[in-house]
């Protein structure tokens, strides 16, 4: 029996493609994965450079990897990339988080542009994007440390905000833990939050509010 099972029929029951998380999968594995997928198109995340290269060379001229946002796909969808969300980057440590949740919309057939850092410690990077980012019909905003980004930006714009607190922080940052605390108690309305680094959970969410938006 296979250790693993592909969900082929996830994207036209949820409107989000399957993917793999290769995070403590080894190079075997994912490799046993990949030769079972024929032509069809898989999205890898958290994918290293060093599982990467201990793929069989047939298989790494297959992928599109993404060293920066570890992520890689395989036989890419063959689709007109459309404008998607926009997403606000508070700083460049912040831009891997930034960049799996960009390669994920990109894999679904969305452009999303990254408005990268405009952290309110120096406020007026923020306003000077501020008109760029209020025409973006979702806002995807990537930021650590204690994560004011996300109240901030959710008092600015009237489109849906979806916080993904990151890892980046020292002291009582708490590896992600204090922005996290930040997104869930603002008192922004109708700001949410993933988990701490999980910007392929922003875009399937993302993605989920774009189908809406198409179908209204």
């Amino acid at each position: 029996m296979s250790e693993f099972e592909i969900d082929w029929e996830r994207e036209k029951r949820t409107g989000v493609a399957e993917a793999v998380l290769c995070e403590n999968k080894t190079a075997a594995q994912i490799t046993a994965i990949l030769r079972s997928t024929g032509e069809r198109a898989l999205l890898l995340t958290r994918f290293t450079v060093d599982k990467f290269e201990g793929l069989p060379e047939d298989l790494r001229d297959g992928l599109d990897h993404d060293p920066a946002s570890l992520t890689a796909f395989h036989r890419q969808p063959n689709r007109q990339l459309v404008h998607g969300p926009g997403i606000i980057c508070a700083g460049t440590s912040d831009l891997p988080v930034a960049r799996e949740a960009q390669r994920t919309l990109a894999f679904h057939g969305y452009h999303a542009p990254v408005v990268s850092d405009v952290g309110v410690a120096g406020l007026w990077r923020l306003m000077k994007r501020l008109e760029e980012i209020r025409s973006f019909s979702i806002v995807i905003a990537v930021a650590g440390m204690e994560g004011a980004l996300f109240s901030v930006l959710a008092g600015l714009v009237d489109v849906p905000v979806i916080a993904v607190p990151t890892s980046v922080g020292y002291g009582v940052a708490a590896q992600g833990r204090a922005a996290l605390s930040s997104a869930l108690a603002s008192c922004a309305q109708g700001l949410v939050s993933v988990n701490i680094d999980n910007g392929f959970g922003a875009a399937c969410a993302a993605l989920r509010i774009l189908r809406l938006q198409e179908t209204n």
